[in-house]
């Protein structure tokens, strides 16, 4: 057989949801005879399984019809398209990393988690946001010290306001204090897609998301507006903490969010007098739910007094006393969630920390 001969019968094969055949539209890159092997190169322009496959089968049928099995086949096509919580949408493209902090129910530290990574994060040399996503209980303007901050604009946007290196955006910042929202799902959702469309983030590295507890509107809206990098679970050790935490990792799954890691946050008690540490709502307990969810605990945070002054006072034990046992905790789950981050973004120069 020649090589004109195979490309004939190449032109026989159609594109899978075209007209045209594959060597008209200039996929058949190269054929060549090796004796009496047929050596065939294409390169399409679709990503899809099916489609190589159907090709594949099409073009073996038609030269086994012409009595040539023995056929070399190559096919290049490129790379399948990162599937995301947004499914290709996205408000604020440019911030490379979103980070959703969740839990399955509120008290369990979710905000001071939040707050203390996104400081962890930004001493780092991290271009740094959060955003306080938490509508009906906005805490991140009272941990950061930015309560009654007047928001500025900035070419038609609200500007951030800034604190040890991190932007922040809040419902806080722009409620009356302790004015309660009663909003219903449609009202929440405008107003997740309004902090990205509407708020000036600038290039970011990484925007920390504080959720609210659970798995509604808001959670949804904001995995469809932009595309989550990555899910942090939040949890105390307590067995009916660890239920809903459950949760909130099967959100994530169903979600299509990659989960960087569990914190376990109360996970026993230092006492300020002696230094001595006791297990009040357990330890450790997080450590088998990440094993079945495929996943790891990012830390253990213990009680301590420092972290509660921190949060309420507006300077969060990784700023307050960075060298606290709690704050090198979340010192060492900012590293873990960065290593995360650089593994599944593929963008290792630009979220690399610096030493």
């Amino acid at each position: 057989m020649m090589e004109n001969q195979a490309k004939e019968i190449l032109s026989e094969v159609k594109y899978p949801g075209f007209e045209r055949d594959i060597v008209s539209l200039g996929f058949a890159r190269n054929v060549a005879i090796r004796g009496d092997q047929i050596a065939i190169e294409l390169e399409i322009t679709s990503s899809a399984n099916e489609v190589a496959e159907t090709l594949e089968r099409e073009i073996r049928e038609r030269f086994a019809a012409k009595n040539k099995r023995n056929i070399e086949l190559v096919i290049k096509r490129p790379a399948a398209p990162k599937e995301t919580s947004s499914r290709g949408r996205n408000l604020a493209p440019n911030i490379k990393n979103f980070v959703m902090i969740s839990s399955g129910k509120g008290g369990v530290g979710k905000s001071t988690t939040a707050v203390n990574l996104a400081i962890a994060a930004a001493k780092k040399g991290l271009k740094v946001g959060i955003l306080d996503a938490d509508i009906y209980g906005p805490n991140v303007p009272r941990m950061l010290g930015l309560e009654g901050e007047k928001l500025a604009a900035i070419g038609g946007k609200v500007a951030p306001p800034q604190a040890f290196g991190v932007k922040a955006m809040s419902m806080g910042m722009v409620l009356e204090p302790a004015q309660a929202l009663i909003w219903r799902g449609p009202m929440i959702i405008k107003t997740i897609e309004q902090f990205f469309s509407d708020v000036a983030w600038g290039e970011l590295d990484v925007l920390f998301m504080d959720m609210p507890p659970g798995t509604g509107d808001a959670q949804l809206s904001l995995a469809q507006n932009v595309p989550v990098t990555a899910g942090v679970a939040v949890s105390t050790p307590q067995t009916v903490a660890l239920d809903d935490a459950k949760r909130a990792l099967d959100m994530f799954a169903k979600m299509r969010i990659k989960v960087a890691g569990i914190v376990e946050n109360m996970s026993g008690f230092i006492c300020p007098n002696c230094g001595g540490e006791y297990d009040i709502f357990a330890k450790g307990s997080c450590a088998a739910l990440a094993e079945k969810f495929g996943t790891q605990v990012l830390a253990e945070i213990p009680i301590e007094p420092d972290i509660r002054e921190g949060g309420d006072a507006g300077k969060p034990i990784v700023e307050a006393k960075p060298n606290s046992t709690a704050a090198k905790k979340y010192k060492d789950a900012a590293d873990k969630l960065l290593d995360f981050l650089q593994t599944v973004s593929g963008d290792n120069a630009e979220i690399q920390p610096i030493n």
